[in-house]
């Protein structure tokens, strides 16, 4: 397909980085040619690089719709990064200028709150909603109704996972030393593990205390990131599942930046708010026509 022409804006939240395109107002990418076109755009040598690509859509049932596609062309059902970039999007870009919004995600209608500091978005809360534990919803193949600090036998070692979804899969495994660990070795065979059906998210967390940790993070179809919002997500609520973390002002350590967390229980789910910032890098245009 040809491009050539296609207007975008390149952002990043915390390192995790996108193009975002505005498809609110009526298709710009056919949806057959979406796949390949994104392999094409997170390409860092021969597109614009991404950790995915982000689509601003119309909804029905909020304010605005978001989609995302991963480097590998899949279609992923939310990203907490992206979602932030994405809300900075709308508003500067005039798409929709509320400083309180909902999106509609494949993982359910996400409310955010934006900070301005001096009329520009600095900060966005989203409330990331609730999780499920249960291994069928994740979905996970295991004998128990939870896989909560479990024994997993990886390639020749072995890791104590916990796995949670807050509308996309997470494997959470806290470790002693993060620094130790080969992420390039055990995420891909985490993420490609047979208990997973659909693949799964990784994230290596070392504590340091009862509000406060440093992961690194194995995305599903993307590789190692310098941020994963919902998987920074997933571990603040892992974190205080299995007792590692208070429910306050938890802030965790990722590559890119940090992020910040507060953790409720609605229906007898864990939930969780996040803060973080999100950054316009440029705007842009592709140049040539067929790739």
């Amino acid at each position: 397909m040809d491009l050539k022409g296609l207007k975008f804006s390149k952002m990043h939240g915390i390192g995790n980085d996108f193009p975002i395109i505005d498809e609110s107002k009526g298709v710009v990418i056919p949806e057959e040619d979406k796949p390949e076109a994104c392999r094409f755009l997170c390409h860092r040598n021969f597109g614009v690089g991404g950790d995915g690509v982000l689509f601003v859509v119309p909804s029905d049932v909020a304010d605005i719709g978001y989609r995302m596609f991963n480097p590998d062309g899949s279609e992923a059902e939310m990203c907490g990064n992206g979602i932030r970039c994405f809300a900075d999007f709308v508003y500067r870009k005039g798409i929709l200028k509320e400083e309180k919004m909902t999106v509609e995600t494949k993982s359910g209608i996400k409310t955010i709150e934006i900070t301005l500091e001096d009329g520009e978005p600095a900060l966005f809360k989203v409330d990331m909603g609730t999780s499920t534990f249960k291994v069928d919803e994740i979905p996970m193949t295991a004998d128990e109704d939870e896989f909560l600090d479990g024994k997993l036998d990886v390639l020749d070692t072995s890791f104590n996972v916990t796995a949670v979804s807050v509308g996309n899969p997470h494997a959470i495994i806290f470790v002693d030393d993060i620094e130790a660990v080969d992420i390039e070795k055990y995420g891909p065979a985490i993420e490609c593990h047979e208990v997973f059906p659909e693949k799964i998210n990784v994230h290596f967390v070392q504590a340091v205390s009862k509000t406060e940790a440093v992961m690194k993070t194995w995305e599903r179809g993307a590789g190692v990131t310098l941020a994963c919002g919902t998987g920074a997500t997933s571990t603040a609520i892992a974190g205080v599942k299995l007792g590692i973390f208070d429910t306050e002002n938890i802030l965790l350590h990722l590559p890119g930046g940090y992020l910040k967390f507060n953790v409720y229980e609605k229906d007898g789910e864990l939930g969780a708010c996040m803060e973080g910032p999100a950054k316009l890098v440029y705007d842009g245009e592709i140049q040539r026509g067929y790739y």
